[in-house]
């Protein structure tokens, strides 16, 4: 694994183009008006920050965003779109890497915090944003329930993607709470293919954690729209509260 992690040159150049999905108006803004809404005229920290899909038009809001991000490649993509110099990005592990100032929310989105592939990492991530964080600050997480009530009994792989050009499922292995995302990718007649280790949690292990770190749950929901949570989500969007006091 490079220096940058698993997002190395050869994803970063064509990840925009491969998440074109997730660029699209009706999913982006939803989140940017939930995470403007938080921020108020505080600062927003964000937590993998990427290629600036949340962050560029968040920053045109109005909103002052500082990102974290271990790749290079991805920080220059990030640099290439217009408005993307603006934005301070420190280049580090977002588990511990340090940043001047407070915020009055962080935020991780789009199963980034699976992204730290070990309970400890996660737990040190809650710490670290709390540090961060003003007093009455929030940390907003957006992820994937597990999907392992969709798991035949004796399977260890779900399909996310099937199409005449793309592929793509997860591997569990329930036993360690781990989970390899497989993504494949027909570009100029020949089959390409990576793989991403993450660490899948459960709603309530990442409400301890804020515990843990001294935060509360303040809402969650099913959607940046704010559907109710149910038993039968498919997606978690939490909001905890550092103490005011």
């Amino acid at each position: 694994m490079s220096s940058d992690g698993y997002f190395d040159e050869t994803i970063a150049s064509t990840y925009d183009e491969y998440s074109a999905g997730s660029f699209a108006p009706d999913v982006v803004q939803p989140a940017v008006d939930f995470i403007a809404a938080l921020a108020g005229s505080g600062r927003a920290l964000e937590l993998g920050i990427g290629t600036g899909r949340i962050a560029l038009p968040l920053a045109e809001r109005g909103v002052a965003v500082h990102g974290i991000e271990l790749s290079n490649a991805m920080v220059e993509r990030l640099r290439a779109k217009p408005g993307g110099d603006d934005i301070e990005v420190t280049i580090g592990d977002f588990a511990t890497a340090t940043v001047d100032g407070s915020f009055s929310v962080a935020y991780l989105v789009v199963n980034t915090i699976m992204n730290l592939t070990t309970q400890e990492a996660q737990v040190a991530c809650f710490r670290n944003v709390v540090r961060h964080l003003e007093p009455g600050g929030c940390f907003v997480v957006e992820v994937s329930v597990p999907d392992l009530q969709r798991l035949p009994p004796g399977e260890t792989a779900r399909p996310f993607t099937i199409s005449e050009s793309r592929l793509g499922f997860d591997e569990y292995d329930v036993a360690n709470q781990g989970l390899i995302s497989h993504h494949f990718r027909l570009v100029d007649d020949q089959w390409e293919n990576f793989s991403i280790p993450f660490r899948y949690v459960w709603p309530s292990e990442l409400d301890l954690m804020a515990q843990m770190a001294g935060m509360t749950l303040r809402e969650r929901w099913s959607d940046w729209n704010r559907e109710p949570f149910t038993s039968n989500s498919r997606k978690l969007i939490a909001v905890w509260e550092k103490p005011a006091g």
